[in-house]
């Protein structure tokens, strides 16, 4: 019995990332679908988005505005747009994982191009509720989608049921507070997460191999290793 060859993990790599892939292209036709819905309708918001909205607003109080505001905050503008990606960059890098800093790179770019892309076509006018200061375009979120994509990129490089489970969370928290502020309908957040999560995946596909393989090999900080320092201090 030999052992297996880089052909077989190739192929056997192909299989395990053929339904996650499948998947990821069925978020993103549904956001395309529910998009074109949304353009071709009458302006009104769907049933579900007003009620999800009159809810909302009825349960504002400050103990909610300000993690919300919170979330707002890192969650776009410079902050969260430019200066956490480039320090998760930098520090994905630093720990000496550049196929993995690429990925992040390559998969946050390209969801915020969509986003942006989306809410040109798409056109959708946010709700009159808003209590922050936005730029036009409702659908889909921005700051869901960028939650989202962050969080699936994290789960794939550090495959642990802990990073799940707060990513998760971040990403729904991240879209309940897009709607208390009345920043997005419900429908502008649920298509902000396909898209995000979805994006990732289909990003991870061709980098699959290489990720996997990169995982494998050690991750000192700068190069440094403690047994090397120690030997070369003795």
């Amino acid at each position: 019995m030999t052992g297996a060859t880089p052909n077989d993990l190739h192929a056997a790599a192909r299989i395990q990332r053929r339904w996650p892939l499948i998947s990821a292209s069925v978020a993103i036709a549904l956001v395309i679908l529910l998009g074109a819905i949304i353009a071709f309708r009458p302006a009104e918001p769907f049933a579900v988005d007003l009620r999800w909205m009159a809810e909302i607003v009825e349960h504002r109080s400050p103990v909610w505005t300000v993690p919300a505001l919170f979330f707002n905050y890192v969650g776009g503008g410079i902050l969260g747009s430019v200066v956490i990606p480039v320090v998760i960059f930098a520090l994905l890098l630093a720990f000496h994982r550049p196929w993995g800093a690429a990925f992040f790179a390559i998969a946050s770019i390209v969801s915020v191009v969509c986003v942006q892309v989306l809410k040109h076509t798409v056109g959708r006018e946010r709700p009159s509720t808003i209590l922050i200061h936005v730029d036009t375009g409702s659908f889909p979120s921005g700051h869901t989608a960028n939650a989202a994509t962050m969080v699936v990129v994290f789960a794939i490089l550090f495959p642990r049921v802990w990073v799940w489970c707060v990513g998760a969370a971040w990403a729904l928290l991240m879209a309940v507070s897009r709607t208390y502020l009345g920043a997005h309908w419900l429908s502008d957040t649920i298509g902000g997460l396909l898209l995000g999560a979805g994006v990732a995946v289909i990003v991870w596909a061709p980098l699959a191999y290489r990720l996997a393989a990169e995982s494998k090999r050690p991750h000192p900080f700068l190069g440094f290793r403690v047994g090397s320092a120690s030997a070369g201090s003795s």
